[in-house]
Order: C-alpha cells, then sequence, then structure tokens
C-alpha cells in the first residue's frame, strides 16, 4: 500500500507537481552549487562522489541505479572526474566488468567540497527553519519511496 495518502476533503491541485519540483529545484541547486563552485564542483559530482565514498568501488551499472541516474549521464558526469584524477575506472572482477572508485585526490577533493556542502545545508536549514526542512525531507522520501515501487518494473531509460 502507498505510504501517501489524501484526505478526501483536500483541495484541487492547482498548478503542475513536476514544474513546481523543477522550479525549487533549480533553486536550491543554485544555493548548492554556489558554495560548492568555490571548490571546484558541481552538486552532481560531489553526490556522485558522495555515492562511491559511502558505496566503495562499484561497477557503473550498480552506480546507476543507486543514485537514480541513466547509464550515460551517470558516464557523462564520470568522464571529468576521472580526468580531475579524482576518480578511477579499473577493471572489475572479469574481463567485461569495470569498477568505480575514489582516487586520494578525490578523497582530499570531497572532503573540502563537504565543508562548502555543509554550509549550503544549514544556509537552507536556517532558510527554511529547521522544522519545514524536516517536514520536507520527510514528504520528499514518502513521494521518492511510493513512485520507486510504482516503477519497479519500469526499464531505465
Amino acid at each position: 500500500m502507498n505510504s501517501l495518502t489524501v484526505s478526501s476533503n483536500a483541495q484541487p491541485l492547482k498548478g503542475c507537481t513536476n514544474f513546481k519540483l523543477h522550479k525549487l529545484a533549480r533553486l536550491v541547486g543554485r544555493r548548492y552549487d554556489a558554495q560548492l563552485a568555490q571548490v571546484g564542483l558541481t552538486t552532481a559530482q560531489y553526490a556522485l562522489m558522495n555515492h562511491v565514498h559511502y558505496l566503495g568501488p562499484m561497477r557503473p551499472v550498480d552506480l546507476s541505479q543507486a543514485m537514480g541516474l541513466t547509464p550515460s549521464t551517470l558516464t557523462r558526469n564520470v568522464q571529468p572526474l576521472i580526468a580531475q584524477g579524482w576518480l578511477y575506472m579499473q577493471a572489475g572482477a572479469d574481463a567485461r566488468s569495470r569498477q568505480i572508485g575514489l582516487t586520494e585526490q578525490g578523497l582530499s577533493k570531497r572532503a573540502e567540497a563537504q565543508k562548502s556542502w555543509r554550509k549550503a545545508q544549514q544556509d537552507m536549514n536556517t532558510l527554511l527553519g529547521v522544522e519545514q526542512a524536516a517536514q520536507l525531507h520527510g514528504l520528499l522520501d514518502a513521494c521518492t519511496k511510493a513512485l520507486t515501487e510504482s516503477m519497479a518494473d519500469e526499464p531505465v531509460l
């Protein structure tokens, strides 16, 4: 059963959910990108480095699934990080597979970027208020879960 419920006396929605989410994501993203730009990263690059850091070296297909990215998007995002020397791509368990991992330089860059990310996070919590930010996180988690479950049998494009 879906964890999201709608009250029987809910008002009709005004506006497009997709547009509203994209608008919010752009506004939030600008703040995080501004902080991370100070250390030469984008939000997407920092998120990718964090996933590799916490999940360990892994196959590109597994990383793309963990991040909810298409394989081609992951490839586009990984290439500049490899070129900078922050990620590596090496042979995996067999000749056909590959592994993506963080280099020593990548670990240092991620640690440097984490300070900028924390500043952006703190600024966002101050702007929204910690309670409202926590409510937003809860709603986003519930929506992500519901949508992920509803799309479980659909192929990733």
